[in-house]
Formats: structure tokens, C-alpha cells, sequence
């Protein structure tokens, strides 16, 4: 069966004011913002990925107001000028190294958004309000709970047990408020990666219509190898493939929802080299669903207190001006074929769905995250886990056609 079209998009963050804008509607033209929509349209996207403010929406608990959810829609309005399709985002939440949270969940009113009972009410009457806000417009195609939600913790505490909880939940009620509408859980990599952390994989891999991982070179692995080494370009694609061999569903797709080329990490003069390989490795996967570039314009520097590496993240100047790194994924977009043909795997004895604890054993670095490495320089490979890796049904589904054993 031919596989879908892989789509590609943009995280939008405004070229003009970052996120604050929206708290002067009047100075946010739609002029502005078509302008934006216009550069990305340009190269070829066909969707982008929308961040409401939490706190601006609702301030109390009891209140939802309707001027920013207008404001919402009226952006969600000028994508569909540009045929640009949208996920929106809920819960922001976590943006940019930094935290919004209504002030009914801080000071002295202190609870946990992932355990408090009337923190969750609010929430579930949030998630209902803005979910079927946004599915009024026909070019809305999902919605996200929050933006890495598990950043979001240990800031509020939370349990595995209440985490997954919390997210079924919402989401739940996102799909009662919105049934056309893709519902997805968004959690950064230490889901993945790190052994104790109270989000796990099956968390990410169970929750919602498709499974979101996010990709940060920073997060260590561009120290194993350099900016162009071969465990920083085939970084998306192993977590592409982590996801796929978790989930119980050979069949569900992975969205990239996430992945840029930071600096010092990723060096100027190296970030076009590192997004042709990198999303020619990715892009060779079945399992993924599309990419979302993080993000779609740069931060204006007369905004303080950003991690410098933010700065830089865009496809496109403030200016509006095309980077190397936009120009690259315009050229991925225009040559794109999706893969035919099957691919072996690399037995795991790891089961993430299970054994959580063990999950320090495929971080980058690990000895299977280094063989997997060295084993992908001679073509795509997946991933299978041991209890899999006789399932001759599971391994069809996943196009799987022959599995190595790590040396």
C-alpha cells in the first residue's frame, strides 16, 4: 500500500513581538501576519502549529474569555488564505525556556496542574471551550494538548500514574469537544531518555491519534559526534524509530513535531549540510507521519532573557529574509519521494512500554543508541524490540525485513 504524502510545516512564532503580541491585538495587524504566512506558504509548507496563550485565555479559573479566542480564530482565518492548514496547541503552558501559568495555580495558591482536582476541572473546561472553538474552521487538522507539558513538571508535581491520568483526561475531552480533529499528548525527550522521569513512553506512544516526538540535538547527542556526525543527523530518526517500536500499533504514524538546527550545536555554516542529511535520513522513515521546523521566524533581539541559542531557531529573519535553512527544506520539499521498499531492524532488549527504568539504556551514547548509529550509516534501519522481533505479522506491517542482533 503507497504510503500518504509526507507533510511539512512550521512552528509559527511571530516575526514581529514573539508571543506578546497577542496582548495588543490592535498592534498585531493582519497585514503583519500575512506577511508571515506568506514566507512560509513560499517554500512550500502546507501546515503550521499555533501557540494560544494559557494564562491570557484564561486568567481565572472561572473565566474563559472570548476576545483571544476570536483573536485565535482570526489567525487560524489568514492560514487558510495561504492554504496553510493548523494545529493548535492548548495548553501554553511551556514556551521558549519559558513557563506561563495563570496565577489561580501560583503564589500562594500553589497546586500541581497534573494532580490538584480543581486545577484539572479548569482545565477540562479550557480544553472543551478552545477545542470546539477551533474546529469551527475547516482548515484546523489537530489539536495538541500543551507544548512539552512534562516541562511543565517538577515545577508541579506529578506521579506516572497521575500523569497519564491527566492526559487521558483532557484528551478525552478534547475528542468529545472536537471528534474531526486529530488529538495529540506532546512530551519533550525525557520521556524517552532519562529513567526516573514521571512521563513515560507508553504515555506518548497510547495518548492521542498519532505519536509527537520532538528532536534537540542539544540534549547532548551533537557532544557524541560534532554538528554533522552521525549520531546528530540520524537523532530525528532514531526517535522516529524509538516511537514506532513502542507503540502496540505497528501502524501509527510519528509526527516530528519538532526539530531545529540550534547553535553553538549546530554552527551557521553548518545548518544547511545538517538539515539535507538529517531530513534525508528522517524523511526515509514509514513510520513518519511529517515535520514541523522549530520555528518559523527568528526572535527579535530587543527581547530579553531568552537562552541564546532561541535567537536564531527560524527559517526566516524578522526581516523576512529566507536563511540557508529554509532555502534547504524547500529544496527536501520539491525532491521528496517517500521510500519504497523494506528495511532490517535492530533487536532492542529493551521494552520501553514495560520497562520504563531501563530507559537510561537507549539515551544517546548508550551502547544500543552507539550500534544503532554505526549500523545506520549503511541505509535506514529500524528498531524492533525482542518480544516483537518474531511476529512476522508485526514485522510486515512495519516493513521490517530482516532482524540484526546487536553485536
Amino acid at each position: 500500500m503507497p504510503l500518504p504524502p509526507l507533510r511539512f510545516g512550521a512552528n509559527y512564532v511571530p516575526s514581529s513581538g514573539w508571543f506578546y503580541g497577542a496582548l495588543d491585538p490592535a498592534a498585531t495587524t493582519a497585514d503583519a501576519v500575512r506577511r508571515d504566512f506568506e514566507d512560509l506558504a513560499g517554500i512550500g509548507l502546507d501546515h503550521v502549529r499555533v501557540f494560544p496563550i494559557w494564562p491570557w485565555i484564561q486568567p481565572n479559573r472561572a473565566l474563559i474569555r472570548q476576545a483571544p479566542i476570536d483573536d485565535l480564530l482570526g489567525l487560524i482565518d489568514l492560514a487558510a488564505e495561504f492554504e496553510l492548514s493548523v494545529s493548535v496547541d492548548l495548553i501554553q503552558g511551556h514556551l521558549s525556556s519559558f513557563d506561563f501559568l495563570p496565577s489561580w495555580v501560583l503564589t500562594w495558591h500553589r497546586r500541581s496542574l497534573f494532580t490538584d482536582p480543581e486545577v484539572r476541572e479548569g482545565l477540562v473546561a479550557y480544553v472543551d471551550r478552545l477545542a470546539r472553538e477551533v474546529a469551527t474552521r475547516a482548515n484546523v487538522f489537530a489539536v495538541t494538548l500543551g507544548n512539552e507539558v512534562n516541562n511543565l513538571y517538577p515545577a508541579n508535581p506529578t506521579t506516572p500514574e497521575a500523569s497519564a491520568a491527566w492526559a487521558a483526561e483532557l484528551i478525552a475531552a478534547a475528542r468529545a469537544a472536537a471528534p474531526r480533529l486529530l488529538t495529540l499528548h506532546s512530551l519533550y525527550d525525557a520521556t524517552w531518555y532519562e529513567p526516573g522521569h514521571p512521563f513515560h513512553p507508553a504515555d506518548n506512544v497510547d495518548l492521542g491519534d498519532l505519536t509527537t516526538v520532538h528532536s534537540w540535538v542539544f540534549n547532548g547527542v551533537s557532544a557524541l559526534d560534532g554538528p554533522l556526525g552521525p549520531a546528530t543527523v540520524t537523532h530525528a530518526d532514531y526517535l522516529v524509530e524509538l516511537a514506532a517500536a513502542t507503540s502496540a500499533d505497528p501502524a501509527r504514524p510519528v509526527w516530528l513535531q519538532e526539530v531545529g538546527a540550534p547553535r553553538p550545536d549546530i554552527p551557521e555554516d553548518a545548518a544547511p549540510e545538517f538539515v539535507r542529511r538529517m531530513l534525508g535520513d528522517v524523511t526515509a522513515n514509514p513510520a513518519l507521519w511529517g515535520v514541523t521546523w522549530w520555528c518559523s521566524h527568528d526572535l527579535d533581539r530587543s527581547l530579553a532573557d531568552f537562552p541564546e541559542r532561541e535567537y536564531d531557531l527560524g527559517l526566516f529573519t524578522v526581516d523576512h529574509v529566507a536563511k540557508p535553512v529554509a532555502r534547504e527544506l524547500a529544496a527536501v520539499i520539491r525532491e521528496h519521494r517517500r521510500p519504497a521498499g523494506n528495511r532490517p531492524a535492530l533487536v532492542c532488549d529493551v521494552d520501553l512500554r514495560a520497562e520504563p527504568e531501563r530507559r537510561g539504556e537507549v539515551a544517546p551514547g548508550s551502547a544500543f543508541h552507539t550500534e544503532w548509529v554505526r549500523r545506520r550509516r549503511t541505509g535506514p534501519l529500524a528498531i524492533v524490540t525482542a518480544s516483537r522481533a518474531g511476529d512476522t505479522a508485526y514485522l510486515d506491517a512495519r516493513g521490517i525485513d530482516t532482524v540484526l542482533t546487536p553485536a
